[in-house]
């Protein structure tokens, strides 16, 4: 049954594609992101004006505490994930004019703050926390999704940051503004404003002089 359900949509869209233009396809998908975008923004806890949700979303939990600044783009399939721990109320905070490729995962359970004009490749982590305590063995002897959420503190990303493809960034870091992360990097400690990071774990490769005022 799947099948043919898929054939017969197919065959719809091949119909389509001979009668319709490709900019009008292109406006009616961008009309169906902004239907999607309209039905989970009342779950958010703020909602900025301009912003996009992109289909679908991977996983959320928690959209309450979730705040997303003005003319935003969250691209398709990312994870947003909030997970309180006792009486805490984490939130994670996006500023305006951010851009989060697909397939990203932010996950908190203290909490994430971003400043304005982040830019992200696809396939990004920003997480402040992780599966459970590693020092003993009998630690690792509990199955990693049921060892408690720990965390070494909130992630903090200044404002106009560009995060490459594939980048992570781990509980406690602080990235100063302008700073940019290469492709595939692990960012494990604190980075200062105006520098280029690169590696597994990142470090700074250049700095970029600011100009006396």
């Amino acid at each position: 049954m799947k099948a043919i359900i898929k054939a017969i949509a197919e065959a719809i869209g091949k119909s389509i594609g001979f009668i319709l233009p490709p900019v009008l396809i292109k406006q009616v998908n961008a009309f169906g992101v902004h239907i999607y975008t309209g039905y989970h923004a009342r779950h958010f806890k703020h909602w900025g004006n301009g912003s996009v949700l992109g289909y679908p979303m991977e996983r959320t939990h928690r959209l309450d505490l979730v705040s997303v600044g003005d003319h935003c783009e969250i691209d398709k399939r990312t994870v947003l994930t909030i997970f309180p721990q006792m009486d805490t109320q984490p939130e994670i905070k996006i500023g305006n004019g951010c851009h989060i490729g697909a397939y990203a995962h932010l996950t908190a359970i203290c909490g994430i703050t971003i400043g304005n004009n982040l830019l992200t490749g696809t396939n990004i982590i920003i997480t402040d926390n992780a599966h459970g305590a590693t020092n003993t063995l009998k630690d690792l002897q509990v199955a990693p999704q049921e060892r408690a959420l720990l965390s070494k503190g909130k992630v903090t990303i200044g404002n106009n940051v560009w995060l490459a493809n594939n980048v992570c960034v781990l509980p406690g870091v602080s990235i100063g503004d302008g700073t940019i992360v290469g492709a595939n990097s692990c960012v494990t400690h604190d980075l200062p404003a105006y520098c280029i990071a690169a590696g597994c774990p990142a470090k700074i490769i250049k700095r970029i002089k600011q100009e006396n005022s």
